[in-house]
């Protein structure tokens, strides 16, 4: 008889874990084919490193075959679900269409973009959610600095060095605290600018405080390191309007600029949509062992499902990395119980705390609810992602000890063009799959 066959959709923090620990739970027992439309996992919380020139891309990008014993990998974006035929529906990077049966079904196929009805934001904005977007503002933001240094005109050379991100959560606090270390550095190289004010950068959100989401505390340690580098904080303000020459913000300013970086947040795939389900805040329904009520066959764990938080009753788990890859481990086990090895059991999990990195020697920590901050803070947050990082810890480590000791090379490597990242299409690493 032949193996029974579980197919995985999404080879992020959620599908990766399902798939590293199927590989060992059910080896032998079941074929273990991971659709995804690239051949890495990306290791996200590092991709502002990426984009401020302290990471090279490749060491956050840990390569799937080879990492992942005895798993298939099917290159290419799963859209489409035939939940009566058991069949998903894949296209390959170069336009192919093919079909892939299951038995078991995980749909781990994360999230995308959070877009609002802001006029000009789809047309000039872009997002920060995959390795084409870092790359793309690492060299926009390079060719920002040289064309200031070149042009003539003051107000055009203040709008290029003046950068907006939208967003103070945990991606756009990250963004905006690396980006002005970024800038600066480049324009002390520059002649034109080593005698002009500091490059700008405000980072915006309508909540109250910056990293709402977290305790007051890391919120606290992050404005004063902020507000310490000259990075100005709109709290209560957003953007109204986007245009080629700038923004105009919620308060009736209009502010000169060529960058806005959109981290307002995400939503699930709209793969999760298409399947005709029940959702809950646009995440898949599943129940407490992350399976798709009235479909035992299919499960479903991060960024895409509405898990139920055990812990709080009545809510479900939020979207971070943290559930997302502890809900994958659960999600295999439960997989292998369902064929007879071992016995399911419900997710729970309370959190472990959060890190976030603030550049240089400065970051905000709460392990175990251990208030941290500055260098103490920082060796902990590093600490901790090469103990997450499933790959390349050494070359991490390397790259660290080559940005702390040398300067970072300031250089458009061309790879990713504006058009390529558009706001309103999916993961960047789908968009021209989801095109074709």
């Amino acid at each position: 008889m032949s193996r029974p066959r579980i197919v995985i959709i999404g080879a992020g923090f959620a599908g990766f874990h399902t798939a590293r620990t199927l590989s060992r739970l059910a080896r032998g027992a079941a074929e273990i084919v991971l659709v995804n439309p690239t051949d890495y996992f990306l290791y996200v919380p590092l991709l502002p490193e990426v984009a401020t020139g302290i990471l090279e891309p490749r060491r956050i990008s840990v390569p799937l075959v080879g990492t992942l014993p005895d798993v298939r990998l099917v290159l290419g974006a799963a859209d489409r679900v035939d939940l009566d035929r058991r069949r998903v529906g894949v296209t390959d990077p170069e336009g192919g269409h093919r079909e892939v049966g299951y038995d078991r079904l995980v749909l781990a196929a994360g999230s995308v973009n959070k877009l609002l009805p802001v006029p000009g934001v789809t047309e000039h904005a872009h997002g920060f959610r995959g390795m084409p977007e870092a790359l793309y503002l690492r060299d926009h933001i390079t060719r920002q600095i040289e064309l200031a240094g070149a042009a003539e005109d003051p107000r055009e050379r203040d709008a290029r060095t003046t950068f907006v991100v939208v967003g103070a959560g945990y991606t756009g606090t990250e963004v905006a605290a690396n980006g002005k270390l970024f800038t600066d550095e480049l324009a002390r190289q520059h002649p034109r600018l080593r005698d002009e004010p500091p490059p700008r950068w405000l980072l915006l959100d309508l909540a109250p405080r910056v990293l709402p989401e977290l305790a007051e505390h890391m919120s606290a340690t992050a404005t004063r390191v902020l507000t310490g580098r000259g990075v100005e904080l709109g709290t209560g303000t957003s953007v109204e309007e986007a245009g080629k020459e700038g923004v105009r913000l919620t308060d009736g300013r209009f502010v000169p600029s060529r960058t806005l970086v959109w981290c307002v947040g995400v939503r699930p795939d709209p793969l999760v949509e298409e399947l005709g389900l029940p959702t809950e805040k646009g995440r898949l329904v599943v129940d407490e062992y992350l399976t798709v009520p009235g479909r035992p066959e299919v499960f479903a764990c991060g960024d895409a499902a509405a898990v139920p938080d055990l812990t709080r009753p009545g809510d479900i788990t939020p979207m971070t990395a943290q559930h997302a890859e502890r809900q994958g481990r659960r999600a295999a086990h439960n997989i292998a119980a369902s064929f007879g090895r071992g016995e399911r059991r419900p997710y729970e999990h309370r959190d472990l705390g959060f890190v976030v990195d603030l550049g240089g020697f400065q970051a905000a920590a709460n392990p175990l609810g251990l208030r941290l901050a500055g260098p103490l803070a920082k060796a902990v947050t590093r600490g901790y992602h090469l103990l997450a990082m499933p790959g390349n810890r050494l070359r991490v480590g390397a790259d660290w000890l080559l940005d702390a000791a040398l300067p970072r090379q300031a250089v458009q490597l061309g790879l990713v063009r504006s058009d390529a990242v558009p706001l309103e299409n999916t993961a960047p690493e789908t968009a021209l799959l989801r095109r074709g």
